[in-house]
């Protein structure tokens, strides 16, 4: 007997498509996926907020509900530190630096640390380690719209490859 994916549920190693739109706690629109392609993500995996992931666990497509991801859940509590000033031209010339853009440095002990530029001041970019939403209480307006199963190279990589299936994915390394 055959399931359709309509009785498909949120589990592990499944791929799930969602719709949302993230507010913060003034009611501000952060992010959304409306009028777009629905994001997809591994679930089990890490691809999405902590919080969000385990809201989500155990649905079905067609579910929709606003879910309340606390900061700890989230993007993590800010951790008080000032962002850093780095000289604009410590980056490469044909490297465009934008705001809310994230990178990976390494310390001095070698380890990858990801940073976001938060903003400029003459000559400098500032970048800070916290991500922009650190400290936030995040409000996902959420709909499940297809759930799957995830292929033998997703579960590898760890996350989906398009909404579909392979076709088209590229991977950098």
């Amino acid at each position: 007997m055959s399931t359709s994916h309509l009785d498909l549920t949120v589990t592990a190693d499944k791929v799930v498509l969602i719709h949302y739109t993230l507010t913060n706690a003034a009611g501000e629109e952060l992010d959304s996926s409306r009028g777009d392609e629905p994001l997809p993500y591994l679930h089990g995996h890490g691809n999405i907020v902590p919080g969000l992931e385990r809201a989500l666990g155990g649905k079905k497509v067609g579910f929709q509900d606003t879910v309340v991801v606390a900061p700890e859940d989230g993007y993590g509590e800010h951790d008080g530190s000032e962002p850093q000033q780095v000289p604009a031209d410590a980056f490469p010339d044909d490297f465009e630096v934008e705001e809310g853009m994230q990178f990976v440095v390494e310390n001095d002990l070698g380890e990858q640390i990801p940073v976001w530029v938060v903003g400029f001041e003459e000559g400098l970019v500032l970048l800070d380690t916290n991500h922009p939403l650190a400290g936030e209480t995040l409000h996902f307006q959420v709909e499940i719209v297809k759930i799957r199963d995830a292929t033998a190279e997703e579960l590898h990589h760890g996350h989906p490859h398009g909404l579909e299936g392979t076709e088209g994915h590229h991977h950098g390394h």
